[in-house]
C-alpha cells in the first residue's frame, strides 16, 4: 500500500534551507551577497564616497573614493562594524579592509 503523505509532514523549501546545517555555506553565501547589495541602504550618507563590493570570510571590502575618506572611515571602522551587524541580528562582518 502506498504511504498517505500528509500536507503537514511535508517542509518548505524555504525552511529547509534556513534550518538544515547542510545549508549553512549558503546561507552564508547570500548574506554576503546582501550585504554588497543593502550597503547603501545601511549606510546612505556613504553612496557617494564608498562602495561595497564584496565579503570574504566576514571581511568586507569598500572601495573609497580618495585616501581622505579612506583614512575617515578607518577610524569608524568599528562604528560600521557595529551598525551592520546589528542591522543582521548577528555576526556578520568582523572587519573591514579599505580599496
Amino acid at each position: 500500500m502506498a504511504r498517505q503523505h500528509t500536507f503537514s509532514s511535508f517542509k518548505s523549501l524555504a525552511d529547509i534551507i534556513e534550518k538544515e546545517k547542510d545549508f549553512d555555506k549558503l546561507r552564508d553565501t547570500v548574506k554576503n551577497y546582501n550585504l554588497v547589495d543593502e550597503f547603501k541602504k545601511i549606510f546612505p550618507e556613504l553612496s557617494k564616497v564608498a562602495q561595497a563590493i564584496k565579503t570574504e570570510k566576514k571581511i568586507l571590502f569598500l572601495k573609497v573614493e580618495n585616501s581622505v575618506w579612506k583614512s575617515e572611515l578607518n577610524f569608524q571602522k568599528n562604528i560600521l562594524i557595529e551598525k551592520i551587524n546589528k542591522h543582521y541580528n548577528e555576526q556578520v562582518i568582523k572587519s573591514i579592509k579599505f580599496l
